[in-house]
């Protein structure tokens, strides 16, 4: 027979089994509490002591000339990096630091410190880092320095294209030229890679990774070997003037293809801009910085005339021996008078009087639609940040004389890019282009739009005829004639309005603008000095010059065939102060506002009054010379036969130029007029 249970054994055993069951619940509910209740944070808290995410950055895309030469690439590179709260020291860890990169360690231990008491377990030592620095660092083996690729823009070429290309800032966005503008095609797209860590965060495993996707590369329509020859030369034509800045583009006149866009002063994107650095250096003149375009404005209003009225080159153009009466205001010919000139001499002189007696046979209407046409007062669409439009006001705001003011180039603002498009559609047979840079974006052509045709194939044939003869009887003879091509142009001074005085200064700003072989064009070039003073500040003289050193040179490089001997005759000094260049309006008034002003966000709407006349805008006033009206008087041919009137001229001395057949019915300057040396009356004879 068993023996019974002692009670106190089966007391002992209940109390067991309950501390048993109680413990089981406990470690149950702990169970449920971390696996259940609080999975997802305990889980988040794991992943982050065991997994470490490290981003791959993606490599902006390559810049490369038409050529294929680099013009701005990305380079891998390396940034050092702590956690302060597993630095074992921080004041050695400052001086380690400080002496091995060539930082103040006084001021990294701040850092670090401020990290430390802010419990931030990242601090960037120094980004982008040289490869010896980086190497030095490896080889002490401390866990508690860490290193994470990067990369850096590089523009192996310095200084060249500086503008075009722009420069970045230290986290690789851009921040000026095609990397601003182009910012999101050539940044890609950033990569990602989890790595299972232990204990001291050193990689064990790969988890998942995520491929960067590197930037599209771009091929710009630049030549570098003829970048470098135009930056060159514009430096040259700036400092040889002692001028502020210049600008300078080159332009295929069929494709609208840029083969070089060049401004002085320059600037290195490698190196950042400097504390007190004039960020004007920076700007690109070419596009960004209108300026009133002055005689060069006088191609237009040609073109227009060739186009809307009768006249044709030998047409006789009126120009009142340098002086116009206008109602308001007297204007006088720049430099000197002329009596009757042809129009394409108006053009070769640069006749302000001529080509305000050309505007006039135009109208208002017509020449606004012409000036639009050509593109001027909107911008050309340039993938360049920036670009101005220039300013060209609406016709139903202008003033009884900017029809005149207007076709010798003032009261309208413009772009050197605006003049090289205006000037390519004359050179190509009347097609306005739009002005191309990007030739390619990841190996594929990019998008062209179509030319638009805004002149007669005949007009612009014409035009390049009176164009040459800038070259070759103007203002620009002997400055801008290559040896072995022909070429054409035409020049422009404009004087430079301040701002602060309301004057227009005695500084210029000089253009020319022009184009070879003038038969075939295969390119045009733009050259704009800025900020020219004194004698030999003028278009003719200051920008001539640029543009035949670098058409020359870049038509060697493109290897385009000569059409005239080699042989051409160097300027002498005479023949340079013959031809003096025009010049546009002197001082003014000054509480009479300009359309720079207007374009600057000024108000320039108040005309400036004059007594017993109109109110005009101020950008189209002229000072009078002190030279006095001398030469023999125009005497009065209407009414007599072609016999009587050579007669006539032969026994005063004087010369004819005939049209016509029969009675003379008018003559071109009228009776009365003062005839100048050298130019000769035109008789209009009909039956």
């Amino acid at each position: 027979m068993e023996s019974p249970v002692q009670p106190d054994a089966l007391n002992r055993l209940t109390w067991l089994a309950a501390a048993a069951l109680l413990w089981a619940a406990l470690i149950l509910g702990k169970l449920l509490l971390l696996q259940v209740i609080h999975h997802h944070e305990y889980a988040r808290l794991a992943h982050q002591q065991q997994e470490m995410k490290i981003d791959i950055p993606a490599p902006r895309g390559p810049i490369v000339d038409r050529t294929g030469q680099p013009l701005a690439l990305s380079v891998p590179m390396q940034s050092v990096y702590v956690n302060p709260l597993h630095v074992p020291d921080l004041w050695v860890a400052s001086e380690l630091l400080g002496r091995m990169l060539k930082m103040e360690p006084r001021a990294l231990h701040e850092r670090m410190v401020r990290a430390y008491e802010h419990q931030r377990g990242f601090l960037w030592v120094k980004r982008k880092i040289t490869h010896l620095e980086a190497d030095a660092l490896r080889s002490l083996h401390l866990e508690w320095i860490e290193f994470q690729a990067e990369s850096q823009r590089y523009y192996p070429n310095g200084t060249l294209a500086a503008h075009v290309l722009g420069s970045v800032d230290h986290e690789e966005k851009g921040n000026l030229g095609i990397e601003k503008s182009l910012d999101s095609t050539l940044r890609g797209r950033a990569g990602s890679e989890l790595i299972l860590a232990d204990v001291k965060r050193r990689g064990i495993d790969e988890l998942l990774s995520t491929q960067a996707r590197a930037g599209t590369p771009l091929t710009l329509t630049l030549d570098s070997r003829i970048q470098f020859v135009a930056e060159r030369e514009i430096q040259k034509g700036v400092r040889a003037q002692h001028a502020r800045s210049g600008s300078l583009i080159v332009m295929n006149p069929y494709t609208g293809e840029i083969l070089a866009l060049a401004n002085y002063p320059t600037f290195d994107p490698n190196e950042p801009p400097e504390r007190g650095e004039d960020l004007k250096d920076r700007f690109d003149l070419a596009v960004s910085v209108p300026f009133e375009p002055g005689s060069i404005f006088k191609v237009i209003t040609l073109a227009a005339a060739l186009e809307t009225t009768h006249l044709r080159p030998d047409s006789p153009i009126y120009c009142g021996n340098g002086i116009l009466r206008l109602p308001g205001r007297v204007i006088h010919e720049a430099h000197r008078g002329y009596g009757t000139l042809e129009m394409r001499q108006v053009l070769e002189k640069s006749s302000n009087i001529g080509a305000i007696q050309i505007g006039s046979k135009v109208g208002a209407q017509n020449m606004y639609e012409y000036v639009r046409r050509f593109g001027f007062g909107s911008s050309t669409g340039m993938p360049l940040p920036a670009e101005s439009g220039g300013l060209f006001r609406k016709l139903d705001r202008w003033g009884k004389t900017s029809l005149a003011s207007i076709a010798m180039g003032q009261e309208i603002s413009t772009t050197s890019i605006q003049l090289a498009r205006a000037c390519a559609a004359i050179a190509n047979g009347g097609l306005l282009v739009k002005p191309k840079i990007i030739l390619k974006e990841g190996g594929l052509p990019a998008p062209t739009d179509p030319p638009k045709r805004i002149l007669r194939p005949e007009t612009a044939i014409t035009m390049r005829g009176m164009m040459e003869g800038v070259v070759l009887r103007g203002t620009a003879k002997g400055r801008a004639k290559l040896a072995g091509y022909s070429s054409a142009g035409k020049t422009g001074t404009a004087q430079i309005f301040d701002l602060r005085t309301h004057h227009y200064t005695h500084q210029y700003n000089a253009s020319f603008m022009g184009f070879a072989p003038v038969t075939n064009p295969a390119l045009v070039i733009v050259a704009t000095i800025n900020g020219t003073n004194g004698t030999g500040g003028y278009g003719g003289a200051a920008a001539a010059p640029v543009f035949k050193a670098i058409m020359t040179e870049a038509l060697r490089v493109l290897d385009v065939p000569k059409d005239l001997p080699d042989e051409a005759p160097e300027p002498n000094e005479k023949m340079l102060l013959a031809d003096a260049d025009d010049l546009p309006i002197v001082d003014l008034e000054p509480s009479q506002p300009n359309i720079m002003e207007e374009l600057a966000g000024q108000d320039a709407t108040v005309a400036a009054s004059i007594p017993g006349g109109d109110r005009v805008t101020p950008a189209s006033r002229l000072a009078e010379p002190n030279a006095a009206d001398t030469g023999p008087k125009v005497p009065n041919f209407r009414g007599k036969s072609m016999r009587a009137v050579v007669e006539q001229a032969g026994s005063m001395g004087l010369g004819v130029l005939i049209d016509g057949s029969g009675i003379a019915r008018d003559q071109v300057p009228p009776a009365g007029a003062v005839l100048h040396q050298g130019e000769r009356i035109r008789v209009m004879f009909a039956r």
